[in-house]
């Protein structure tokens, strides 16, 4: 008796008469589903594709979310749609079918389409690939070499731009606009050009002298403002902007100079970068892809490291966030100031020292830089001012430019295309309200994009 009351003792404590009132199968579903209930055979299997079908729209939501990815890749799209309108519109032929859209409609669809694929064409087979030469390298009627002369190409115009990109993100996370990365390149690429030429060393010394000469050169264009504006408080966007002026200056007075004009040329052109003091040639033969590459994917992870492994990455990062609360922790403002204008000179210092110690030049020239400084900025900020998204922002510039060769040879588009659709994808990036609202993008996730410490007082 003692034995089956006990068992029975707990029953008052529960609502025995309540519970078939209420839907029972409704909460221990899931449990029952897991230890297999003998009463619902359909039950476990219904919330499995219940919880695959709520992963799947979880999934699709946050894919179509307003974060980084989602609206880089939009705002290369929407260039693309612009540079494709662009590319109808400065076509005269194709401009004219479009006067009678409306009796014949098939005419302008079929140019257009023609035209704008025929751009788009040329200008991913100048970049990645052109099938046409892997096709001839597989029946064995072309080499190896053309396959890859077009990501050659563009790992060549990449390189220097992962310098100058690095050094204008290095500089806003530490609260600083460095417009300079143009002139510290000009000066780079004149005190690697000077050592290149004049200092006669071995081979593999003479490279290191001339890449460290670069680098020495950028530097020191990068000391000044950061020292102005730890001392004096001078806005580092005016004084950069003043020695990009200096520097080019520069350039041209010392080209014309006994010991550097080259003597046996009249234009403005110094002598040739010994051969000693060049990059090597990656694949070697016509491709011009050399060891600068290299470089730049190691500045990418030595940029990494520096700014969230090491100390002083943590007391930039504290700096551009806030230099009062900084300050008040006790780190040094200026200090950290200046040496965040020398890493980032030196940076743009060796994206010059590419230009002419690679095979973009070999011989200093008024035009000899380009305009990789510049384009620094529009990489750095389609990058997120993050290291590795810089380097992939730099490679779609690089892309960019080396497809933009092909298409204006072959589909006789303007190089100055290329220029749009660079400026577009940034205004685009710099706009993510906007391709939020054109592409109905969840506005959740938003907030995200503006996380990231840009240059403050700008």
């Amino acid at each position: 008796m003692t034995d089956v009351n006990e068992p029975g003792s707990p029953q008052p404590e529960q609502p025995t008469p309540a519970r078939p009132e209420q839907p029972t199968p409704a909460r221990p579903a899931p449990s029952a589903g897991a230890g297999g209930g003998p009463g619902e055979p359909g039950g476990a299997p219904t919330d499995r594709d219940g919880g695959g079908r709520q992963l799947l729209q979880t999934f699709v939501h946050n894919l179509w979310a307003a974060n980084t990815v989602t609206v880089t890749v939009l705002a290369i799209v929407l260039a693309t749609l612009i540079g494709a309108v662009l590319i109808i519109v400065s076509d005269p032929d194709v401009l004219a079918t479009w006067g009678y859209f409306t009796a014949q409609p098939s005419d302008a669809l079929n140019a257009s389409w023609t035209v704008v694929s025929d751009a788009y064409a040329n200008l991913f087979k100048g970049a990645v690939v052109d099938p046409a030469a892997v096709q001839a390298w597989a029946n064995g009627s072309g080499g190896w070499q053309p396959v890859f002369a077009p990501i050659s190409e563009t790992l060549t115009y990449t390189a220097p731009l992962v310098f100058t990109g690095l050094a204008v993100s290095l500089a806003f996370r530490g609260g600083l606009f460095n417009i300079g990365a143009q002139g510290q390149a000009t000066l780079g690429v004149i005190l690697a050009a000077l050592a290149g030429f004049l200092l006669p060393l071995p081979p593999v010394i003479h490279l290191v002298v001339a890449v460290l000469a670069g680098a020495l050169g950028g530097a020191i264009w990068g000391f000044v403002p950061g020292f102005l504006k730890a001392r004096t408080g001078a806005h580092e966007v005016i004084t950069t902007i003043m020695l990009n002026y200096v520097s080019f200056s520069f350039l041209a007075w010392i080209i014309v100079q006994g010991g550097v004009h080259d003597p046996e040329r009249t234009d403005a052109i110094s002598r040739p970068v010994d051969g000693s003091a060049q990059l090597p040639r990656l694949l070697g033969g016509d491709l011009r892809v050399h060891l600068g590459i290299v470089l730049a994917v190691a500045a990418t992870w030595a940029v990494g490291w520096l700014l969230n492994r090491s100390t002083f990455g943590f007391e930039l990062r504290a700096v551009g966030a806030n230099p009062d609360a900084a300050r008040t922790a006790g780190i040094s403002v200026g200090r950290t100031y200046v040496l965040v204008m020398v890493i980032a000179g030196a940076l743009s210092g060796l994206g010059g020292a590419n230009m002419v110690l690679g095979t973009t030049a070999t011989a200093l020239t008024p035009l000899v830089v380009a305009q990789i400084g510049f384009d620094g900025i529009l990489v750095a900020l389609l990058g997120r001012v993050k290291p590795w998204g810089v380097a992939l922002a730099a490679l779609l510039f690089g892309a960019l430019q080396a497809g933009g060769n092909r298409m204006q040879s072959y589909a006789s588009i303007s190089l100055e295309l290329v220029t749009v659709l660079q400026a577009l994808i940034v205004i685009f990036i710099a706009a993510p309200a906007l391709v939020k609202a054109i592409f109905g993008l969840r506005a959740a996730r938003a907030a995200r994009l503006s996380s990231t410490s840009m240059a403050k007082g700008w």
